[in-house]
């Protein structure tokens, strides 16, 4: 069974919008001792990024500059998947989008932040102009 599943990709024209959602297939992220979520995408071609990273305890978060002022990683409460929300989408932010859990590295200086240990399958997003 994969530990986590994404879901709300799909296609959409440069300047759109998605919300990405990952959920812990086995209940809950605390379920696997897991208290960060980070989104993670690959491109063809090109090695996978990280994207957004969020600390569940805190809320707090952290973002690629390539994203930072367009993406929004966010979580209700505790324990509820997580969401990326993806504003005015750009062709370069094409790729398979992955979430990850894990445990906080406790720095937001360490790349990336958190030591990822559960993957999901990934789900598609792309942008066309």
């Amino acid at each position: 069974q994969v530990p986590l599943v994404e879901s709300g990709g799909g296609s959409v024209q440069t300047g759109g919008s998605l919300r990405l959602s990952c959920a812990a297939s086995r209940s809950t992220f605390s379920t696997y001792g897991s208290d960060c979520v980070g989104w993670f995408r690959q491109a063809p071609g090109k090695e996978r990024e990280g994207v957004a990273h969020i600390y569940t305890l805190r809320g707090s978060s952290k973002y690629a500059d390539s994203v930072n002022g367009r993406f929004t990683i966010s979580q209700d409460n505790a324990n509820q998947p997580v969401y990326l929300q993806m504003n005015n989408l750009k062709a370069r932010d094409t790729g398979m989008y992955f979430c990850a859990a894990g445990r906080f590295g406790g720095s937001w200086y360490r790349d990336p932040p958190c030591e990822y240990n559960y993957w999901g399958q990934g789900t598609q997003v792309t942008v066309s102009s």
